[in-house]
């Protein structure tokens, strides 16, 4: 059974950490270079994420650089930058290319304070069905005869304590993320 909620708690980790990392790329106003993690360029043909071949710095509280190692690559950021969906024109000086960062609207944070509730609760469905899961292994193990009554209900009772403070934990970072949005 130990197994089972090692598993469990596993699962409902990557799903946090997935989490974490898509709260990280959500613009705040404030330059912050997590915004570019998800953005590769094809670099010497092998999809390459900018902070690996550029240097990537907040200059101001609303201006991002990014500075390539290889001038070459200069040309291929700014096109990535511009595809992307991160919502900035950036400006090349024929070294590096600054980002800066419009403040956002009143709307636009009410808007991106529903998009943090929406990830956040889909998260949590997600950590759910982990715990029903695993709910279903120990039930599995019961019909096996591999443990008895008062182990299933024992074990049924910690999956929903581990699913209940990690439920607690996701809310926790959406009202943060929430509160971190709609600052001016």
């Amino acid at each position: 059974m130990k197994a089972v909620l090692d598993r469990l708690e596993q699962r409902i980790l990557k799903r946090i950490n997935y989490l974490e990392k898509d709260f990280a790329a959500i613009r705040a106003g404030r330059a912050n270079p997590a915004v570019l993690d998800k953005l590769t360029i094809d670099y010497y043909g092998a999809p390459t994420p900018v902070n690996q071949i550029a240097a990537v710095s907040v200059t101001e509280a609303r201006t991002l650089t990014i500075q390539p190692w290889d001038a070459s690559a200069l040309k291929l950021v700014e096109k990535a930058i511009l595809t992307s969906d991160i919502g900035i024109n950036p400006q090349n000086d024929g070294k590096l290319i600054r980002l800066i960062f419009p403040p956002l609207t009143e709307d636009r944070r009410k808007e991106i304070a529903k998009e943090i509730g929406k990830m956040a609760e889909e998260t949590k469905v997600s950590v759910r069905n982990v715990r029903r899961d695993a709910i279903d292994d120990i039930k599995e193990l019961k019909k096996n005869n591999e443990i008895t009554e008062d182990d299933q209900k024992l074990g049924e009772k910690k999956v929903q304590e581990i699913t209940d403070k990690y439920i607690k934990n996701i809310e926790t970072m959406a009202e943060k993320k929430q509160k971190e949005i709609m600052e001016i």
